[in-house]
């Protein structure tokens, strides 16, 4: 979503502060409720586990080596590089065309350089680059971008504690990349749920996609400018959200002033456990301690409400529907042949 998933890019006192100041004061915080089981759906396009097994059978361990060594290094590349896949699939589908940088003196800009793009982490890129150049090393001009940023996202929701599954491979890398294409494709953090269903009913996805793919800001952070109008100004009100607990807002404002304040200061997405993929996140929503308008939001609204609540209470729920929402999410606009796509060797050229 178009909201800031990592640390800060500078000192990272401020960001320390915050978080471990939310963690004490809210880590009991978090109740569960039960509901009805999610509905999922498989994807649509026909995407294989076994692409590359007879051209790359070593990719999978390829790639693992270099999101192992990064997760040590740069744990923030976790939640970085699966933003950077949602981004890359909800903008000309999934075809690496996020990883396109824009060529020096011409109009054209890429879509990593769009506004909602500007603070997308350089350890995803990195994780990118550092993968596909060790895959082009063994098995060179086979594996696109597309599939290696895929594979990471995966590797980087199990490093974090959360599934595995088996990645479908097969995504030819995209020619087009504009940063006129992005604003209209990725969430706002103060969307409605209204908003939020009719993107992704845009992009084939459901209602409980929508549930579960939000699910991945268990990880993550966002700066201050993406909620601050939750803190002092909420839809034009000049109060803030009233939906949002207490301490939370206490908190928050005290390192998120109306105006004027770091913008590199952020607060995490979950705040009870801010470092691991689970479904705490769910049950902050119920605590009415979601970071984001558009994450509270769906706690309140009837369509989504039920949902929600069964995801906190089921971890291994969570877990499931979110392998098969994350199957259907990166078939989204895949591209196929040479007529409509290319295998980049460096991820940031086209030819």
């Amino acid at each position: 979503m178009s909201v800031s998933s990592p640390f800060s890019s500078s000192s990272s006192s401020p960001f320390t502060t915050l978080s471990i100041f939310l963690f004490l004061l809210l880590l009991n915080n978090t109740p569960f409720s039960l509901s009805k089981t999610p509905n999922t759906t498989r994807p649509r396009r026909q995407l294989s586990a076994d692409y590359y097994s007879k051209s790359c059978p070593q990719l999978e361990q390829l790639v693992g080596s270099i999101t192992s060594q990064q997760y040590k290094e740069a744990p923030v590349s976790a939640p970085a590089t699966i933003r950077l896949f949602f981004h890359d699939c909800f903008v000309e589908g999934c075809d690496g065309s996020i990883l396109i940088a824009s060529k020096p003196g011409s109009k054209m800009v890429a879509e990593k350089d769009a506004e909602d793009n500007k603070d997308l982490r350089v350890e995803a890129f990195e994780t990118v680059r550092k993968a596909k150049a060790l895959v082009e090393g063994k098995c060179p001009g086979v594996v696109s971008c597309a599939d290696i940023l895929a594979i990471a996202a995966r590797d980087y929701v199990h490093l974090a504690g959360g599934p595995y599954y088996q990645v479908k491979k097969g995504r030819w890398d995209g020619r087009i990349s504009l940063a006129s294409s992005v604003k209209s494709n990725i969430p706002q953090a103060n969307f409605t749920v209204d908003q939020l269903l009719k993107l992704f009913n845009s992009k084939g996805l459901t209602l409980e996609d929508l549930v579960v793919l939000s699910g991945a800001h268990t990880l993550g952070f966002a700066h201050c400018r993406n909620f601050v109008s939750r803190l002092y100004d909420f839809r034009g009100s000049k109060q803030p959200d009233p939906v949002i607990d207490p301490k939370l807002l206490k908190a928050l404002r005290m390192y998120c002033p109306p105006s004027g304040g770091n913008v590199d200061i952020v607060a995490p997405f979950d705040v009870t456990t801010p470092f691991s993929f689970d479904h705490a996140y769910y049950g902050n929503l119920e605590a009415k301690l979601g970071l984001l308008a558009s994450d509270q939001a769906m706690f309140f609204d009837p369509r989504t409400r039920p949902l929600v609540q069964t995801l906190a209470k089921d971890k291994q729920k969570f877990f499931q529907a979110f392998v098969l929402a994350m199957e259907k999410m990166g078939s989204i606009g895949v591209k196929r042949g040479k007529k409509h796509g290319e295998n980049r060797k460096d991820c940031s050229v086209h030819f």
